[in-house]
């Protein structure tokens, strides 16, 4: 157990560093690039390593509840160092980014406060994960529902082109065809993997259980109930920002040059 927090609170950390040095040194970006780069980097990394072990855990779990898959508590012992982490990298790049923007060194206070101003929700869910979801999986489910954990893996689909897009705002490219492309398949991995994510674990725990999916909250774990309810409304929260922001980019892509769409 300690080794695998261990092994994760290095290879985070370590890789976000490894990566910066090297854009800086061997490609010459600048420190703010360096950082953001390497945040989304790390962050599509452990997307993708997650979605792995998801796809494993659900691939192999055939009873819901009581099946079980060695991954499943290995990979989140791994990976919850990497919420506390990703705090501390947004702080950087944020820092990064008011640097550039204002010419000049804010206070810390004043970069903080406006940190946890623009990006409360997103601390707010990486501090759920680590505080409750971090016990929840490993102790209170005691060792049941292997397959719904690797469904919540799931999730992180998403991610890889969430920061892709973000990379392209980065340098200018949103009017791209490959930053449209990516639009789409940011919509579409989002709202499968993080929209419907928690209506399936519903529906998927009503068939196993033979009950009426409305009935489940009914029998669920409080737990459960609770980690639904306060994550469900972030990601409709976070789709309609995504929706919102593509029904700009869609309206901007048809307007004539030198005029206003209508």
């Amino acid at each position: 157990m300690l080794v695998l927090l261990a092994a994760g609170s290095v290879f985070f950390p370590g890789l976000f560093l490894v990566s910066k040095w090297t854009l800086k040194l061997r490609m010459g970006c600048s420190e703010a690039d360096a950082a953001v780069l390497s945040t989304r980097l790390v962050s599509s990394l452990q997307a993708v390593l997650a979605s792995s072990a998801g796809c494993v855990i659900v691939s192999s779990c055939r009873d819901v509840m009581e099946d079980r898959h060695w991954l499943t508590e290995a990979y989140i012992l791994f990976a919850t160092p990497y919420f506390l982490y990703d705090i501390y990298a947004m702080f950087l790049c944020y820092k990064h980014k008011l640097q550039v923007k204002d010419h000049e060194e804010a206070g810390l206070g004043a970069v903080l406060s406006g940190y946890l101003h623009r990006e409360v929700l997103m601390v707010l869910h990486h501090v759920f994960m680590v505080t409750f979801c971090f016990p929840a999986s490993l102790l209170w489910r005691q060792g049941r529902g292997d397959f719904f954990q690797g469904v919540l893996f799931l999730a992180e689909l998403s991610t890889p082109s969430v920061s892709l897009g973000k990379v392209l705002i980065q340098f200018q490219k949103q009017n791209s065809v490959l930053h449209r492309l990516n639009g789409l398949v940011v919509l579409l991995t989002f709202f499968c993997c993080r929209v419907l994510l928690f209506p399936y674990l519903y529906y998927a725990y009503s068939r196993y259980a033979s009950i009426p999916v409305l009935a489940v909250p009914l029998v669920a774990p409080w737990q459960c109930n609770l980690g639904a309810a306060l994550l469900w409304p972030l990601q409709l929260y976070w789709f309609c920002l995504i929706c919102r922001g593509a029904l700009r980019q869609f309206r901007h892509s048809n307007t004539p040059p030198g005029g206003t769409d209508r």
